[in-house]
């Protein structure tokens, strides 16, 4: 999986290999599937509170740019915490990482849009 990984930094923006992990990788046709979840590590500006693991948001779906003629689809899985002395439930704010990544503006405001749900 390690070649992989080298191959789809060239490919992918950073921001996406830097924060999940490749968990699935599936083609059908001239469709190749990319399935990613959010690493479970904290969001940094958050470091102050004590924060658990609390599943996931609901799974998007991007379409991204052609490879070799095929259709590449995202599934990104993003992962929501919570922190055990207020129990709000914590998520990272893509805002900040986008300050600090290559991320597309467009991606970044893409992501900002789905965060609200």
């Amino acid at each position: 999986m390690d070649n992989y990984l080298d191959l789809l930094k060239l490919i992918l923006p950073e921001f996406l290999i830097n924060h999940f992990d490749l968990v699935n990788s599936t083609k059908s046709g001239e469709a190749m599937h990319l399935c990613f979840e959010e690493r479970n590590v904290a969001p940094k500006e958050e470091a102050s509170r004590t924060l658990i693991a609390h599943g996931f948001h609901k799974q998007i779906t991007i379409q991204d740019f052609p490879l070799r003629g095929n259709t590449v689809y995202l599934h990104v899985k993003r992962r929501r915490w919570l922190d055990r002395t207020t129990n709000e439930v914590v998520q990272r704010d893509w805002n900040l990482v986008a300050q600090g990544t290559r991320m597309t503006a467009e991606f970044a405001a893409f992501l900002k849009e789905i965060s609200r749900y």
